[in-house]
């Protein structure tokens, strides 16, 4: 595990006035900490969205040895280590060793270490040396959590609390807050420090007043003190860290969104119709508050807006493309989520399984204005209990306790269910039947022991992942989908299964009777199996040199070890699943473009794979604007570009009407009439932009 335990975090904060210098007391606990006689030993929990799934057991000793081991359980995946560091006078590792396995259970092996001032490092995924790396720290890849709690210590005794990192980067720390919390029954003073320089936004962590490691929370993975009471102290550290995150977001989002005083009409464009699949060049688009007024060719549309003495303001768009807002189908919105998804032209997407008071919050804050991120629609979580259950605290058993549950998330205005693996499969009916009474639709993971017909007869309307519809044919090799086995299964026969079989041919046929939509999330299964362990992701590669530097070090493939025998099996496995997926296509299956991966970089590979796949340019931005706008039944206000319906629109510097990787290239973004420069998103998060900024936004803004 590197320090950056998820994308989904928030931009960076500016400096305030609430940092304050260390202090001599803190300063003599983390000396004490390294080179006291006695041994510190601690013992933490492993919270999973809201459960314990795990544990961490770290111990330092008197001559700078410190030992790390954790472990959890996710599903059935999961990273297991142990790991072995010598620290200096300064906190910093001049030796590191850690063995073990990553999350898909692939195993990991890294060696740093720190001689005669040059540091050399070296893991499965990559090797280097740098000459004069006294005092620099080195950010392992693969490592227990408590490495965050020795780079802030070490960053705290460094007199500018700031630190370079190895391979590359700088690392930086800030005092946010003090507080006293009570731990079974014994008072503790905490501080909470964001660690800035590792990723798109700022890495909170809490340590004791003396420089142990506290907690390290978030809504989805925590770390907390083994003895505590998790389900009283969690809301407390999240409470408190998203109050210092508020003020910060709400400056952002003002500084970042531009509302024009005036009328705004974007000229000389190429633009894109969803519907027709058609690019009609130099038009004109007139965007009147949150939504669009008239569409029309430029010459004649800017000559009526003249002659009726229409007051406007002119953006021109030089012929560049402009088309509806991008949709994401499939995310788990985190603290940074948002502003990823705007920077990448994304103005619509779909939350599938997150904690509930969280998301509601978060959603309220982009609604308001005072975070930056798109329009969400809501898909209330489910599952069985049990010991692979997914990450919700909605765990059900019996019909009512189902029902119960659709009926809340009806009135909390969820649009959709989605139901996991372990859920029963006799509950599917119930589900669906109150669902759709409510106006909601049903989608998911296929339930264990149920296949993707049955559950489609049963009431279902999408389907999560395009692997769900290959386990429909091996149910009698794979029955129990709760684990791995849901991969691997597809991994060992996805070759023997296409779509000129009479099997998969009546499954397609099924999906056209019950207009089944399908959210494939092609990119995942790209990593899984075509991928290798420590490497990038195949066709991401490119992105990396836009990111910040720890962010690409930790962006991996997870991919799956292959077993011995199957090698040949997995190389068809990934080739025959875009071959399926063309096949639906053509069948006239609804797509929807989602990527359950990191926002924005990865709906621009999923809509190239689609491409890959077989289908045209346009047809792929289809799965990405008026599909899913379909899909969801807001097609009438979201989706396309034609007067009356809301302002939702993307200005891309190139064609990808022609060249799909364009896509990537967005340069102004429009949500509901708000204005934002992609270019300021990404630098506000440490990305680099591959376009200039878009000329005369300023002043279009001005009344």
């Amino acid at each position: 595990m590197t320090l950056l335990t998820n994308f989904s975090r928030r931009a960076p904060i500016a400096p305030s006035s609430i940092t304050k210098p260390i202090s001599s007391a803190l300063l003599l606990g983390i000396s004490s900490l390294l080179m006291s006689q006695a041994l510190l030993a601690k013992d933490y929990q492993i919270i999973l969205s809201g459960r314990q799934a795990g544990s961490q057991t770290v111990e330092y000793q008197s001559n700078g040895e410190a030992s790390m081991a954790f472990e959890y359980n996710d599903r059935g995946r999961g990273e297991k280590m142990e790991s072995l560091l010598t620290l200096n006078e300064q906190g910093l590792p001049t030796s590191v060793s850690t063995t073990g396995n990553d999350y898909m259970k692939a195993p990991v092996s890294e060696e740093f270490s720190l001689s005669s001032g040059t540091a050399s490092w070296h893991s499965d995924g990559e090797q280097g040396e740098q000459a004069s790396a006294e005092g620099f720290f080195y950010v392992p890849l693969n490592i227990a959590p408590e490495i965050s709690g020795v780079l802030a210590r070490a960053l705290l005794a460094s007199p500018s609390q700031s630190l370079p990192l190895l391979p590359a980067g700088e690392g930086r720390i800030r005092e946010m807050e003090r507080r006293q919390i009570d731990v079974a029954g014994e008072p503790h003073e905490v501080v909470l420090y964001f660690i800035e320089g590792l990723g798109f936004s700022p890495e909170p962590i809490w340590l004791e007043a003396n420089g142990d490691t506290f907690a390290i929370a978030s809504s989805w993975f925590s770390i907390l003190p083994a003895e505590a009471d998790a389900e009283a102290l969690l809301p407390e550290l999240l409470d408190t860290q998203q109050l210092k995150l508020d003020e910060y977001s709400a400056t952002l989002a003002k500084q970042l969104s531009h509302r024009p005083a005036n009328d705004v009409l974007i000229r000389h464009a190429r633009l894109y119709d969803p519907k027709t699949l058609q690019v009609q060049d130099d038009m004109a688009v007139l965007v009147s508050g949150q939504r669009i007024a008239a569409i029309g060719t430029d010459s004649e549309l800017h000559q009526r807006l003249s002659d009726d003495k229409v007051s406007f303001k002119e953006l021109d768009a030089q012929q560049r493309f402009v088309m509806p807002g991008l949709w994401d189908s499939h995310q788990h919105f985190g603290d940074i989520t948002g502003q990823l998804d705007l920077a990448s032209g994304v103005t619509s997407a779909r939350d599938l399984a997150n904690d509930n008071e969280t998301l509601l919050a978060r959603k309220a804050r982009f609604d308001a204005g005072s975070e930056l991120g798109p329009r969400v629609y809501l898909g209330g979580f489910m599952d069985g209990p049990g010991p692979l259950a997914g990450p919700t605290k909605v765990l059900v058993d019996e019909a009512e306790e189902a029902e119960y549950w659709v009926d809340w998330y009806a009135q909390r205005g969820y649009r959709q269910i989605k139901v996991y693996s372990s859920l029963k499969p006799e509950l599917v009916d119930d589900i669906a039947r109150v669902a759709h009474k409510n106006g909601m639709r049903l989608s998911g993971h296929v339930p264990a022991y149920m296949s993707a017909q049955e559950f489609i007869e049963a009431g279902a309307d999408e389907i999560q992942h395009l692997n769900m519809l290959f386990l429909n044919f091996l149910t009698d090799i794979a029955p129990d989908t709760r684990d791995t086995t849901r991969f691997t299964a597809v991994g060992e026969h996805a070759h023997e299964i296409n779509a000129s079989q009479p099997r998969v041919k009546a499954l397609i046929k099924l999906m056209q009777d019950h207009n089944t939509a399908l959210d494939p999330t092609a990119m995942i299964f790209e990593g899984m199996f075509s991928g290798k362990p420590n490497d990038p992701p195949p066709g991401m590669a490119h992105y990396l040199p836009r990111v910040p530097p720890q962010v690409s070090r930790g962006w991996l493939s997870g991919a799956l070890p292959i077993p011995e025998g199957q090698e040949q099996a997995y190389a068809q496995a990934f080739p025959s699943m875009l071959k399926l997926l063309k096949a639906l296509h053509d069948a006239g299956i609804p797509i929807v473009a989602g990527t359950d991966a990191m926002p924005g970089f990865s709906l621009f590979r999923e809509l190239e794979l689609y491409v890959e796949a077989g289908l045209t340019p346009v047809e792929a931005l289809r799965t990405a604007t008026l599909t899913p706008a379909e899909v969801m039944g807001v097609n009438g206000q979201y989706g396309r570009l034609v007067p009356g319906q809301f302002a939702d629109l993307i200005v891309i510097d190139g064609q990808p009407d022609q060249n799909i990787s364009d896509i990537q290239r967005v340069q102004l973004v429009v949500k509901g009439g708000t204005f934002y420069e992609a270019q300021s998103l990404q630098h506000s998060m440490g990305v680099k932009p591959i376009v200039e900024p878009f000329a005369g936004l300023a002043e279009a803004m001005q009344p």
